[in-house]
């Protein structure tokens, strides 16, 4: 037996009626109480009626009774209000706390079926059974996944707010430039959006040679000796600016080349960048105001400076192709940076309005493509669109791969499913 079970049969009331404690007093469950996942009593604030008294406190569920001595649980104050202690063995009287025995109280069956689940070798423990789970019950629990999701990634950015006294455009400008890195150049993105603030290059974001000048410097891509008009005119307004700003530069060899489309060198990148900061300024505020997913999306409709029409990089001539931000690249921007950065918005402002546009951008952008998602989809479970591709990787990342099954609402589900698990 394992306490999780015993939590999810009592949080779940699927003991017998007719209960007793081990005094032979009878117990009626009037409220269960809420879970506790900090330190303390499982569950707290229970309303328990005991013989003929009613009682409201906190309930403690062990294994075995013995097991309150052995957790200490006898000189710990946070345990003084506990009024029942809920066991599935009663091997020893421990305290004057009225105990009730679940041994022989519930269909154990269903632990049965809970042992086979998390015992399963699959890549997910109802790999082979999750496309049996109703469409609304798998819908359903998804939304909640997608809204857990960006609670999660709100913290995240709470943290860059507290760090930069809540900049909402400096946190929207560090997001960005971490996904524009992808996973290649993330870390590099991410040193470089520090040492460039983004108030430096606002100053200047109606002149999109000294942005992409400033961008490109302190890249540390300004460095070598040039022989093109282009980059010898980035290069001198790069010693105007980072002189008067007194700008820092990145060497050049922390960024990342191999093994990636052209399309997604740094140096396009970062072209792409300056004309975005160019073309809107304050992106954030422009995201607030936006009434739709479309006008948000056309905010990202950029393409890189002229010079990088005919180059990758620098000094490389390549055959003249325009290098606009692509729809992936915009929708990859949206999911991760200004869905999560709106939501959190929303949340600190207390202003539901615009976690529900963050959840409703998610709806509107292509579903994501990546091994998780494919994998679902394998198991019968596609997804339609960003929102559910979220919600998967959440419920992968936090349920599926920690077995979590008791706390999952398809896992719920087919605990019932008692002969429909191989």
């Amino acid at each position: 037996m394992r306490e999780e079970f015993l939590y999810y049969i009592w949080e779940n009331r699927l003991t017998d009626k007719d209960l007793k404690t081990t005094e032979g007093e009878s117990v009626e469950v009037v409220t269960t109480g809420y879970r506790n996942t900090d330190s303390g009593p499982d569950f707290l604030e229970a309303k328990i009626q005991i013989g003929d008294k009613l009682w409201a406190g906190h309930v403690e569920i062990h294994v075995k009774s013995s097991d309150w001595n052995r957790h200490g649980h006898q000189n710990d104050k946070a345990y003084k209000n506990v009024i029942l202690h809920v066991v599935y063995e009663n091997d020893l009287q421990v305290n004057d706390i009225p105990t009730l025995e679940l041994r022989g109280r519930f269909d154990e069956s269903l632990f049965a079926q809970y042992q086979r689940l998390i015992a399963s070798k699959t890549w997910i423990p109802c790999e082979k059974s999750i496309a049996q789970v109703p469409v609304f019950t798998r819908l359903s629990w998804l939304d909640r996944m997608a809204v857990e999701r960006l609670e999660s990634k709100s913290g995240a950015v709470t943290k860059t707010l507290e760090a930069n006294q809540f900049d909402w455009e400096d946190a929207l400008y560090k997001l960005l430039m971490r996904y524009f890195g992808l996973k290649v150049n993330n870390e590099a993105f991410e040193y470089l959006a520090n040492i460039l603030p983004f108030k430096t290059l606002l100053k200047h974001a109606d002149n999109l040679l000294q942005v992409e000048a400033m961008l490109m410097g302190c890249a540390g891509f300004l460095e070598d000796d040039f022989t093109e008009e282009y980059p010898l005119l980035l290069k001198r307004e790069f010693s105007v600016m980072k002189a008067k700003f007194n700008l820092l530069t990145m060497p050049a060899e922390r960024w990342r080349f191999m093994r990636m489309r052209p399309s997604n060198f740094p140096t396009i990148r970062l072209a792409q960048m300056a004309q975005l900061i160019h073309k809107n300024g304050p992106l954030f505020s422009k995201i607030k105001a936006a009434k739709d997913t479309a006008k948000a999306k056309a905010l990202f409709d950029v393409a890189a400076s002229e010079y990088w029409e005919t180059h990758w990089r620098f000094g490389v001539s390549t055959e003249s192709k325009p290098k606009h931000l692509g729809e992936t690249t915009a929708d990859v921007l949206i999911i991760n940076a200004v869905a999560p950065l709106l939501f959190c918005y929303g949340k600190l402002h207390k202003d539901d309005s615009y976690c529900e546009t963050a959840l409703q951008f998610l709806e509107d952008t292509e579903a994501e493509d990546n091994a998780v998602i494919r994998h679902f989809a394998q198991c019968g479970i596609t997804a339609e669109n960003a929102m559910q591709t979220q919600a998967l990787l959440h419920l992968y990342s936090y349920f599926c791969k920690r077995k979590r099954c008791l706390e999952c609402r398809i896992g719920n589900v087919l605990l019932h499913k008692i002969n429909q698990i191989s």
